[in-house]
């Protein structure tokens, strides 16, 4: 297809074109972009293509300022301008509320954008594997390399190759230096990378996390199946103690599982703490290998502070129930104001970081509780606990079990707020909130710049029969 013009912005971080009536799908471009473009997949009523030749570049059109733009998985908007980005998340999330809630919705308050646009993350994690994953233009050069052996991302569409990554912008550069210290000690003494067929290879995985304290924590995943390879694992740790003196949490997990999760894995320390603490609001938390916190520190702060204020907290000191608490973030950040916070989340080492977290910071008005929240939140726990006031739920990208949903309309508290990652699910959900409750805030907060994802906050207040 030659000379085609992209006409908007759509879902997975792509753009569209219409050609003949016929929706096309193209990454790496946006809105005003004239192109050729080769069909990659066809379906019925829509096509995937990606671009062979760049006509005429559009007006918007920046410089992206990654080298490995194109090429990763992440950040697949660097090419337009932050501005347009924010217009295009505000824009997807009224479309999934329109268009999947069909309610009657309010005026969108303006999307908040992040102050941090690059090194606005505190975590990350990086793959090791003994494959190299090669862009196209390097297969056509017949380049030959001397080390397949890569540390970087999973290239999209495969599971056994790594995209080596030289430079990462999402966090401040002590990640480059971290992995790329690895990398070439790995290369000097022999380290095995992960062969995710074979299942062998001693380097397999690393989680960097980094706080607004300053602490920062390294966590190496190793597959460990000799006494050789644990001698030459606890010698890299060694070497990454000694060399990076800023490193306040040395862990290492020995994962021989088939998959690259370590939830169900024992975190050993070699060095320091096994935690490091983020703050927010005078406030300090408690952060484990396994805990889930928001990535953009910054952000997060924003997000939770508009929570708080459609839970309309001031009004009173009612009883909240925070679903899906994590570490117990937006529940001690709220409890202060409240007369106690019932906080409940799948994963018990969350739920015992939230406990500590709320003696850390002298607040003992909270309760947190373990277990599937379709199984714990029950008609029989809100008469144990007492009918709440507010709901706050901040739900997994699927959303909340229908089961969770009959409960939170049983429970009938004045007000929800709807704390989402995915607007579509959200809508999903609002719709079956419908009957008993209206939308009358909605707040878009941008936590992943030059990505499709958006954060969407949303107040439902009962309504009045």
């Amino acid at each position: 297809m030659e000379g085609i013009t992209i006409e908007a912005v759509a879902a997975e971080g792509k753009a569209l074109a219409r050609v003949n009536d016929f929706v096309v799908f193209v990454p790496f471009v946006i809105p005003g972009d004239v192109v050729d473009l080769q069909v990659t997949k066809k379906k019925h009523s829509y096509a995937e293509a990606e671009v062979v030749r760049m006509i005429t570049p559009s007006k918007d059109r920046i410089v992206p300022f990654c080298p490995h733009f194109g090429v990763c998985g992440g950040c697949k908007w660097q090419m337009l301008p932050y501005e347009l980005q924010l217009q295009a998340k505000q824009q997807q999330v009224m479309d999934a509320l329109t268009r999947i809630g069909k309610i009657a919705l309010p005026d969108c308050s303006p999307i908040l954008g992040s102050r941090q646009t690059t090194a606005y993350r505190n975590k990350l994690e990086f793959g090791f594997a003994n494959k190299r994953w090669l862009t196209k233009e390097q297969i056509r050069s017949g380049e030959l390399f001397e080390r397949q052996e890569s540390v970087g991302y999973h290239a999209n569409g495969t599971f056994d190759k790594i995209l080596p990554i030289e430079e990462c912008h999402l966090m401040d550069p002590v990640n480059d230096r971290l992995r790329l210290a690895i990398r070439d000690y790995a290369y000097a003494h022999d380290l095995t990378f992960f062969d995710a067929r074979e299942h062998t290879g001693l380097l397999r995985g690393m989680m960097i996390r980094l706080s607004n304290t300053g602490e920062l924590m390294l966590l190496l995943q190793f597959c460990i199946s000799s006494d050789a390879e644990e001698r030459q694992a606890m010698d890299l740790l060694a070497h990454l103690r000694d060399t990076f003196p800023e490193i306040s949490s040395l862990l290492y997990v020995n994962n021989q599982k088939f998959n690259d999760t370590f939830g169900d894995l024992p975190v050993h320390v070699f060095s320091g703490s096994d935690h490091i603490f983020l703050e927010m609001e005078g406030l300090r938390f408690k952060v484990g290998a396994k805990s889930f916190y928001q990535t953009n520190t910054q952000q997060a702060y924003e997000l939770y502070k508009v929570a708080r204020d459609f839970a309309g907290i001031s009004e009173g000191l009612p009883l909240i129930y925070d679903l899906y608490t994590g570490t117990g973030t937006i529940a001690n950040f709220v409890a202060r104001q409240a007369r106690e916070v019932v906080g409940i989340e799948y994963v018990p080492e969350a739920i015992e970081d939230a406990k500590v977290n709320s003696e850390l910071n002298g607040i003992t008005n909270t309760k947190f509780y373990a277990g599937d929240m379709k199984d714990i939140l029950t008609e029989d726990f809100i008469r144990e606990h007492g009918r709440p006031d507010i709901i706050i739920t901040d739900p997994p990208r699927a959303g909340m079990h229908a089961d969770v949903i009959k409960v939170i309309l049983h429970a009938a508290p004045e007000r929800i707020v709807y704390v989402s990652c995915n607007p579509a699910t959200q809508a999903r959900d609002l719709a079956l909130l419908d009957t008993d409750y209206k939308v009358t805030r909605i707040q878009p907060v941008d936590m992943f710049p030059h990505t499709q994802h958006v954060e969407n906050v949303v107040l439902l207040e009962r309504r009045v029969e």
